[in-house]
């Protein structure tokens, strides 16, 4: 089960990116820069450690969060979006003016 799924509009963003970049991946941390905001990277660009958690895939994307802030957001599900305008953070979307965001609900007995 994944935890994380994605709108048309993010897709489509991803979809630029990988042309310029090539595979990608999301790391949400939780820390300084954008907050808990998604941050996307050309894959293997992040380095993934003991200390993150995978989330799910999105667009064949791999999505981790870091394990302390996944005990925070353990029982949601999130959804990966865009929005217009930068973040703070070194995320690859950032030169096109948008940002990704993500919207997080309760996981349900159905997810």
């Amino acid at each position: 089960m994944s935890k994380v799924t994605i709108t048309d509009s993010a897709r489509k963003v991803i979809d630029t990116l990988r042309t310029e970049h090539g595979p990608l991946m999301f790391h949400q941390s939780g820390g300084c820069c954008d907050g808990s905001a998604p941050m996307c990277f050309p894959d293997g660009e992040f380095f993934i450690d003991d200390n993150d958690e995978l989330l799910g895939e999105v667009h064949g994307c791999k999505y981790y969060m870091s394990k302390f802030q996944y005990e925070y957001w353990k029982h949601t599900h999130l959804t990966l979006d865009v929005t217009t305008g930068r973040g703070a953070g070194f995320s690859a979307e950032a030169p096109l003016g948008v940002r990704f965001i993500v919207a997080s609900r309760l996981l349900v007995a159905s997810d």
